[in-house]
């Protein structure tokens, strides 16, 4: 796979748009060897198609298929702007990655940026960043902006009748994620929960933890600690603030005197999304909710990502999106970067939900674009 080095990188650069921008960078790919001269108007005219940003500052300059046959090698030039190119559209770009690719390795770039694109605070830190290196770490995905919680640390229903098999299960799943080594599931055994009401419960550890992440057990046994029901354990490992989002929105949901939704939520999606702050999405059989199966052979990448939002966003219609082969969280159908953040793949289910006067008209249009493949044969 292709991967972004320090060496690509190019501190400092300014210039006037992003029609300037592209133009060095393709000059770059060029004195490097990896493109011939006339690769530069294979650049200009895919941004010409579809805009190349991708979110959080980032954008990803590369040339059309009928301009492959003039790229030597694959390879990538990276220019850092700090003062930011306007990209159209009201879109700022900190950070263009250039692609010379053989075939579709701007794939696996797009693969690489996911967390990145679905993070908040990214482009702020790359704004700010001094080195190649911070840059680097950043695209990496190495700096955590966001506690992990995805499906695969969700546990529902699970037979525990005590908070220790409920805390070791909760560890256990973190550390099977590589968030915590088994110092953290040691130390979490032995910690005494919190109560947050109505059967929920937290608890947390920062020993053995190398990245901030949350996972959550329900169980279907009779549990109590000192009388007092525990119906869920929600855990915390945690090694930066990376945590706090999360954090804030379980503390709205204890306000709201929600924990019931929780901790009866049958399935991991509904959990994640509940944990993320989100709506559970209504029944796939409800007039306002329809299911896709998308059939793009390297699914949602760049370009047909960017026709579905283009659809989506002719509607005034609120439209979420739930990748139901994903990690359940639900995102704005109208935003680029939380559309390929779901990292969909081909046949993956997308769940669809509108809400709003032209809700049905938006279902029937994004169903037919799915159906004609988002741009792509």
């Amino acid at each position: 796979m292709l991967q972004l080095t320090t060496q690509d990188i190019k501190l400092g650069q300014a210039q006037n748009d992003k029609l300037d921008a592209i133009r060095a960078i393709a000059a770059d790919l060029t004195d490097n060897g990896y493109v011939a001269d006339g690769y530069v108007e294979g650049m200009l005219n895919r941004e010409g198609q579809n805009s190349t940003f991708l979110g959080n500052g980032i954008a990803i300059p590369h040339g059309t298929t009928d301009t492959r046959d003039l790229v030597h090698s694959t390879g990538v030039a990276i220019h850092h702007f700090p003062a930011g190119v306007d990209w159209a559209d009201g879109n700022t770009v900190y950070v263009a990655i250039g692609i010379a690719a053989k075939s579709d390795e701007h794939l696996g770039i797009l693969k690489q940026l996911t967390k990145v694109l679905a993070s908040d605070g990214v482009e702020e830190s790359l704004k700010a960043a001094k080195t190649e290196k911070d840059i680097i770490a950043i695209l990496n995905g190495d700096v955590q902006f966001e506690a992990d919680l995805d499906a695969s640390l969700v546990q529902v229903q699970f037979p525990a009748n005590d908070i220790v098999q409920l805390s070791a299960v909760a560890g256990g799943l973190l550390k099977n994620k590589g968030n915590a080594n088994a110092d953290f599931v040691a130390d979490l055994v032995t910690k005494a929960p919190t109560s947050l009401g109505n059967g929920l419960w937290l608890v947390s550890s920062n020993k053995g933890v190398t990245r901030t992440g949350l996972s959550f057990v329900s169980t279907n046994a009779d549990c109590q600690i000192d009388g007092q029901a525990v119906k869920a354990l929600i855990a915390v490992a945690g090694c930066n603030s990376a945590h706090q989002g999360l954090m804030a929105n379980i503390s709205s949901l204890v306000f709201k005197q929600q924990q019931a939704d929780l901790v009866s939520a049958d399935s991991a999606q509904s959990v994640v999304a509940l944990l993320n702050g989100e709506e559970v999405s209504a029944e796939s059989g409800d007039d306002n909710t329809q299911i896709f199966v998308i059939k793009n052979g390297h699914g949602l990448h760049a370009r047909p990502g960017a026709m579905l939002v283009a659809e989506a966003k002719k509607f005034e219609s609120t439209i979420k999106v739930v990748n139901l082969d994903g990690d359940g969280r639900s995102v704005n159908a109208k935003s680029l970067m939380k559309v390929i953040a779901l990292g969909v793949k081909k046949g993956h289910q997308l769940q669809f939900t509108a809400e709003g006067a032209d809700a049905a008209e938006a279902l029937a249009a994004i169903g037919a674009a799915i159906e004609s493949g988002l741009g792509e044969s």
